[in-house]
């Protein structure tokens, strides 16, 4: 029988996803502590419902700046220290930030500022990530790893990392940011281990814009991953928009107190965690290509079960679904993408992905509410079903182009 450490991190992955795994449970540790003692740090200081959103997006602000600007830089430095950089910058800001708050001297403009920094660096820290775990694992073994860091963000993000936020955050309003802090430094450790692999540069001596330029046209000329970035936005939007009223949906139209909103929340990180086993299952069977049209089809139902029920108990199946989905499309889709990238390329794909996906987030966001507010709650679920429709329908065919059954990806 297997050893525990064989079973979650087979040698098969390379020694060096040892380290990369154990950086990404500590870090998302600290960022689901971060996502409840964030919120609750602003609201400590203003019941303005402007400012308090203002929060979320001043830390979404960079994606839209400096996405593309960080995958470039991703692949022409090295991408092991840009992430160990980017952690412990992120943890000096955390430090300043937590010890700022602990000693009473903590203003708004101050937590706007440092969560432009997080954002900022983040930019480059995730761009750099994507791009060094496909250096760093067997091409083979990719989806094992992504299904791995794909768990641990949704049990430690969703479930771990909120509860344990809030408990600190009830010790002192700065604990839970020093925390994060401590996370990030032990991540940088971490990662700083990771053998050096060099970048395989393709434009030495070209403009950082040029470089950029290139990425974007080799996703929009790559139709399986011009189809997936499609997608991710579209679904984004609709994800964004349909939940950005989640909460009052939860009170007024299933009748659930707050105590049963949060474990309506729960019911879908609790969905995740069942996302790497349903992959390892399904995927060996079906293939990814069955995986990715059956996750359009399964959103698509998630927003149309919603916009039609009264029940708590359908709205928290349907929860549960969507939790297990939302994983499995994220494996195959990561996986995907990275096996039909160039190495030399990668961090700017990455980042136009992650531009995508962060900038759908951001519009969805913005009309949700406005939806909601004109034609009623069930609004935004009923026209992200519509445009689910649309887009399940145009991704159908092109999605052929990134098939990764047994590893193969389908080129143009």
């Amino acid at each position: 029988m297997p050893s525990l450490r064989e079973t979650v991190l087979p040698a098969a992955l390379g020694a060096d996803f040892r380290r990369i795994w154990p950086a990404a449970v500590i870090s998302n540790l600290g960022d689901g502590a971060l996502l409840a003692a964030g919120p609750l740090l602003v609201a400590s200081i203003t019941s303005a419902p402007a400012a308090v959103g203002a929060a979320a997006f001043v830390q979404q602000l960079p994606w839209l700046l400096f996405a593309l600007f960080s995958g470039a830089l991703a692949d022409r430095l090295d991408r092991r220290t840009m992430i160990v950089a980017a952690d412990l910058f992120r943890g000096a800001v955390l430090t300043a930030l937590g010890v700022a708050v602990l000693v009473g001297s903590s203003p708004l403009w101050a937590i706007y500022v440092a969560l432009f920094l997080l954002g900022t660096a983040e930019t480059l820290a995730d761009s750099a990530s994507g791009a060094l775990l496909v250096s760093a694992v067997p091409k083979d073994q990719l989806g094992k790893a992504n299904a791995r860091l794909y768990a641990a963000g949704t049990v430690l993000q969703g479930l771990g990392g909120p509860p344990l936020g809030a408990l600190l955050f009830a010790v002192g309003a700065g604990v839970p940011l020093v925390f994060d802090a401590v996370t990030f430094v032990a991540a940088a450790a971490l990662i700083a281990r990771v053998a050096v692999r060099p970048v395989p540069t393709e434009s030495a001596g070209t403009a950082l814009w040029t470089e950029v330029r290139d990425g974007v046209r080799w996703l929009w000329g790559h139709v399986g991953v011009r189809t997936l970035a499609c997608s991710i936005l579209v679904m984004n939007i609709t994800f964004c928009a349909a939940f950005a009223t989640w909460v009052l949906y939860a009170r007024e139209r299933l009748g659930l107190s707050d105590t049963q909103f949060g474990l309506l929340v729960a019911v879908g990180a609790v969905g995740g965690v069942f996302g790497m086993p349903v992959y390892h299952l399904l995927e060996p069977r079906l293939g990814s290509l069955t995986l990715l049209r059956a996750g359009l089809i399964t959103e698509t139902a998630v927003h149309l079960a919603l916009a039609l029920t009264r029940s708590p108990w359908v709205a928290g199946a349907t929860m549960a679904v969507f939790g297990v989905h939302a994983v499995v499309w994220g494996i195959v889709s990561t996986t995907a993408r990275q096996l039909a990238t160039p190495d030399a390329l990668m961090g700017r794909v990455n980042s136009v992905y992650l531009l995508a996906s962060v900038g759908g987030a951001a519009i969805g966001s913005a009309l949700g509410g406005v939806l909601a507010q004109r034609f009623g709650l069930t609004a935004p679920f009923t026209a992200a079903f519509a445009a689910m429709v649309l887009m399940t329908a145009i991704a159908w065919r092109p999605l052929r182009h990134v098939s990764v059954r047994r590893t193969s990806v389908v080129p143009d």
